[in-house]
């Protein structure tokens, strides 16, 4: 692909909002709201997923229509919060959306057409029947499509549907989509869809990830595959994505033209119920949320819990990332992973007991790596592609009792027309034409630098890491902060054998740790898994990383 031009509708700059700290969100009864989940409907035995190759958060606008910004509601039930960390706040301004969601009109708006839940079509028969811009008003109860295979509501540009108390579109298990079709700029408040079932890698909502939809106020919730899917401009805020097969959202669309998304304030939980991992080994396909090619996008104020797998994980190609002010706790694989992906600011979230699952899974099988919680993966700042930042820059985050803190990983056999990339067929973003990525070309300048994704530019400051053994029940692999690459040793015409990308990720790609607070006993990687040091050893040379860093090797339990 090419290097994208400018971003003129972009926002010139950010406003860094500072208002409450989401440190106090409820440990059990986030366990507790996840165990329900998994009880409805029942998706099978409980097992992680395989790994693939390997922010003081702000009242976000879909939390200020539930709770004018107040700060006062908490995830979980007050009486069973867990303590929070030392640097915590006010309460969290994250909200408890499946819970309590935002109520629907009582009444029909003026000039909406009402559909009736009586009439078994009535919502698709009147959308076709009715011209582009129209209001739709769901009564309360159970509205169905006609029992067939593909029925689906498919919008009118601009359509509106609103969802009243009690509105609910079930495809019990008969229909495969919601809603579908290409129009732009359709908007879905207040509405619970459940019981769809579109295929893996599909997605019930937005199936045709048209542009321009807003979804608000949802409870998306029990599907197959992706709650939803996503196109360019799409705002997704303040919904409850809850126990869908596959993914809570699936951001990807044929052309990779999805810019400019917003996700708001929404809670994401308990999703991946189909195990796909297990289904499918390595696959790389769940979690959360999913990013394809995203080319810039806003992540703030969600709380995204207890899903199999992975929380949020953008995997090829995306750029320009903010993921800010979030809740990530619970789930069973890293909360976040960046992957061969560029740019972006990862700030003020809180970021508690990920990773359990798989990485004691992976240390009781003896594995060294160290699979972590936040986890950059052939991820780097780029200037020359266009974002509100030419780095990834990681600061004002605590991270508590996860398995494991950062890793920055690179793979010196993963670059284009390599049989080791996983995306197989995609190219840097530096690179128009993968064919040049080729022997002999490959081996000088430019294309020996452009034909790789790069662990590059990562800034990791002003953190605070906290690890308390006790509470993991771990005694080693789950204490560690890492910076490596493997020996490069494939395919046969690769440029990149030996170790030179370990010594290049590790101290020549401005990959730098600064002004941390660690607490407990953290233990550090650098170059490649077997040297592990201490922090003395990691501070001195020839690391000299995170200077201006403190840690307290004793106080966290």
């Amino acid at each position: 692909m090419e290097v994208r031009g400018g971003r003129s509708a972009r926002r010139a700059a950010d406003e860094d909002r500072s208002r409450c700290s989401p440190a106090s969100v409820g440990a059990r009864a986030g366990r507790r709201d996840a165990a329900e989940i998994r009880q409805q409907p029942p998706r099978g035995r409980r097992v992680g997923v395989k790994w693939r190759n390997w922010a003081w958060p702000a009242a976000p606008l879909g939390l200020v229509l539930l709770a004018a910004t107040g700060c006062t509601s908490t995830p979980g039930a007050p009486a069973e919060a867990s303590a929070s960390p030392s640097t915590s706040g006010a309460r969290s301004a994250v909200g408890r959306v499946c819970a309590e969601p935002a109520a629907g009109p009582a009444t029909a708006p003026k000039g909406a057409v009402t559909v009736d839940p009586a009439v078994v079509g009535d919502l698709a028969a009147k959308t076709r029947n009715s011209p582009p811009h129209t209001t739709f008003w769901l009564r309360p109860g159970r509205h169905r499509l006609e029992p067939e295979r593909y029925a689906q509501v498919v919008p009118k540009e601009g359509n509106r549907y609103l969802g009243a108390p009690g509105a609910v579109l079930d495809g019990r298990r008969k229909n495969q989509y919601a809603f579908g079709g290409s129009a732009r700029d359709v908007t879905i408040r207040h509405l619970t869809v459940q019981g769809f079932v579109p295929p893996h890698d599909e997605g019930a909502v937005n199936h045709g990830s048209a542009d321009g939809w807003v979804i608000e106020h949802a409870k998306i919730q029990y599907n197959s595959g992706a709650a939803l899917m996503a196109g360019a401009r799409q705002q997704v805020r303040a919904n409850c994505l809850r126990g869908n097969g596959q993914y809570g959202m699936n951001a990807y669309k044929e052309g990779n033209s999805i810019r400019d998304l917003v996700v708001e304030g929404n809670e994401i939980v308990g999703n991946n119920t189909d195990d796909w991992e297990r289904r499918k080994p390595g696959c790389g396909c769940t979690g959360g949320i999913k990013f394809w090619a995203v080319d810039g996008a806003d992540i703030r104020g969600n709380w995204v819990h207890d899903n199999r797998g992975t929380g949020l994980w953008a995997d090829t190609n995306n750029n320009d990332f903010r993921i800010e002010n979030n809740v990530l706790e619970a789930n069973d694989g890293a909360a976040l992973i960046y992957e061969i992906s560029y740019n972006a600011v990862i700030r003020k979230n809180t970021i508690r007991r990920n990773n359990w699952v798989e990485g004691r899974r992976n240390a009781d099988r003896g594995d060294s790596f160290p699979f972590a919680t936040v986890y950059l993966s052939e991820a780097g700042g780029e200037p020359r592609i266009d974002a509100r930042t030419d780095k990834i820059e990681i600061y004002r985050n605590v991270l508590e009792n996860n398995w494991n803190g950062i890793t920055l990983w690179e793979s010196a056999d993963r670059f284009c027309n390599s049989p080791a990339n996983t995306s197989s067929g995609d190219c840097t973003l530096l690179v128009k034409d993968t064919d040049r990525c080729k022997r002999p070309a490959i081996a000088t300048a430019p294309l020996y630098a452009d034909c790789r994704w790069k662990t590059q530019r990562v800034d990791i400051h002003g953190n605070r890491f906290v690890l308390d053994k006790s509470v993991l029940d771990c005694t080693v692999k789950c204490d560690r902060m890492a910076v490596l690459a493997n020996y490069g040793t494939y395919p046969d015409w690769s440029p990149y054998k030996g170790d030179g990308v370990a010594r290049a990720i590790t101290r020549e790609q401005h990959n730098r740790w600064h002004d941390n607070v660690y607490v407990g006993p953290w233990r550090f990687v650098a170059h490649d898994p077997s040297r592990v040091y201490d922090f003395a050893r990691w501070q001195g040379t020839p690391y000299q990383q995170d200077a201006g860093s403190t840690l307290d090797p004793g106080a966290g339990g």
